[in-house]
């Protein structure tokens, strides 16, 4: 029995009728590597042999009476994973406009909360003969570099598969009863002055360093702004958009694949990383979208960007690999999307990435966990669900888009025998959020997985084509400087 920390305990308060507290992904496969077809009933096959290894799969949720504590993670007595498992077929032509729709209609369904908390679909009929695989397992039991963890425990270095560590079967243990939780519950409650004086101490620790680290940063960025009475760059201060209003619980979902090795070759040229490159295509496709809306500020736009804790400040993981649980905090950074030329984006991209770490590096190991865990579940979810029936994100406006970039496999990996060609990402998006930008890296190829409400951007498809664009923009621009450079180095 595992308790959920605040930060868990957050994706489920910021379930709404129109926000959903999961992620996802979709793995497009080659069945022609297999030895036999991929069934639904192979797959059930294969999820039930590999259980013991992502406990996550068999456990539900156990709540603590009155909320007064965060709920626990206990082993479902009636687990069934046929519940779980399920397949569709698109018709013909099987394209990925239809495939992407169908998605987006699955990613839009809310978990059932008195199950383990993931659901996965075998999808067919995809165009060449390709199969898909869409997972969604909810935000509170793994976070992004989770969810690509536990692909890894379904997915083998081989066709042929692998050896499988003995693990031997366990009883599910039984939850404690109700006056055991509640007793529980009152000794959190009871604990509430000694967590009060450790979180203001972090904040105290950590809120003058971070002025004095950020302020200069983001003044040699963005000089010192007027607009909101402070320095520009600070949570509040991003401009209006079509998309940071209140969201439906209708989705878009788009993906793209673009090539590692031209990303590499731009990051070498500018003398910048690769998730610099990453949210410089980012934005200039964004830039592109508002343009052909009329929409676009004159302002940076800011981007709220997961940062994963999985691995330690010793280099090693946790103990469970990984695959369990929310070990993340964020960083608020600058899209420079205000900015026409490609050079000066990614050079813009890069510093205001810079100036965002510098922020974020002064804040206390496990405060966001401190902060999020402050308050009992059912305070904090009634100050949620206050917080979107007032629609206070899409009027304050703190952010304008969330991005991600969560690392993948490196060389290529096998379901049941069947090669997966890509992964993209699904993550969470909500009322003033309602574009998602995550993209994962995996063999060569860097794949883009865009989510959004399906009324604020009707045409997500149009914005992902645009990454396209940006990409090649920005290849020519950085092997044009790389030949300049190589000129200038033989004179």
């Amino acid at each position: 029995m595992r308790q959920l920390s605040g930060t868990d305990a957050t994706f489920l308060a910021i379930e709404t009728p129109t926000t959903t507290g999961h992620v996802g992904g979709l793995s497009i496969i080659d069945p022609s590597t297999a030895t036999e077809p991929l069934t639904l009933e192979r797959l059930t096959a294969l999820f039930a042999e590999r259980l013991p290894l992502i406990p996550v799969l068999h456990r539900r949720l156990h709540t603590v009476p009155l909320g007064l504590d965060q709920p626990y993670w206990v082993d479902d007595p009636d687990f069934d994973i046929e519940f779980h498992l399920r397949e569709l077929a698109l018709p013909a032509p099987g394209d990925d406009r239809q495939l992407g729709e169908q998605v987006a209609r699955l990613h839009a369904r809310p978990l059932d909360r008195a199950r383990p908390l993931w659901e996965a679909y075998l999808i067919s009929g995809l165009a060449g003969g390709r199969m898909a695989l869409y997972t969604k397992v909810h935000h509170a039991a793994v976070d992004g570099v989770g969810g690509a963890e536990l692909m890894t425990q379904l997915f083998d270095l081989s066709p042929d598969g692998r050896e499988l560590p003995s693990t031997p079967a366990e009883a599910p243990v039984e939850p404690p009863g109700t006056a055991t939780m509640l007793w529980r519950g009152v000794t959190s409650v009871a604990g509430n002055p000694v967590r009060t004086v450790r979180l203001l101490g972090g904040l105290l620790r950590s809120v003058p360093s971070a002025a004095s680290l950020a302020a200069p940063a983001v003044r040699q960025v963005f000089g010192a702004g007027e607009r909101d009475g402070g320095v520009f760059g600070i949570a509040g201060s991003a401009p209006p958009t079509p998309f940071n209003r209140p969201i439906t619980p209708h989705r878009r979902f788009a993906f793209r694949t673009l090539g590692l090795t031209e990303f590499k070759e731009i990051k070498n040229a500018f003398g910048v990383t690769i998730n610099d490159v990453f949210v410089a295509v980012s934005a200039g496709a964004i830039r592109r979208w508002l343009i052909d809306h009329d929409a676009l500020p004159n302002a940076p736009l800011t981007a709220l960007m997961p940062i994963s804790l999985k691995v330690k400040s010793d280099g090693k993981s946790p103990a469970d690999g990984g695959v369990s649980g929310n070990q993340v905090s964020a960083m608020i950074a600058q899209v420079p999307t205000h900015l026409g030329d490609p050079g000066e984006r990614i050079s813009m991209a890069s510093e205001a990435t810079k100036a965002a770490k510098a922020r974020h590096a002064v804040l206390p190991e496990g405060l966001v966990d401190d902060v999020t865990g402050f308050f009992a579940p059912a305070l904090a979810a009634r100050a949620a669900r206050v917080a979107f029936g007032m629609g206070l994100i899409s009027r304050t406006r703190p952010f304008n888009v969330v991005m991600s970039n969560v690392p993948g496999s490196s060389v290529p990996v096998y379901l049941g025998g069947a090669k997966l060609v890509a992964m993209y990402p699904l993550s969470v998006i909500g009322d003033g959020l309602g574009l998602n930008v995550t993209v994962l890296s995996y063999h060569g190829g860097v794949h883009f997985g865009l989510l959004a409400c399906r009324e604020l951007i009707p045409d997500l498809d149009v914005m992902a084509e645009y990454l396209l664009t940006e990409l090649a923009e920005l290849l020519e621009l950085a092997r044009a400087r790389s030949q300049s450079n190589a000129a200038l180095s033989t004179e």
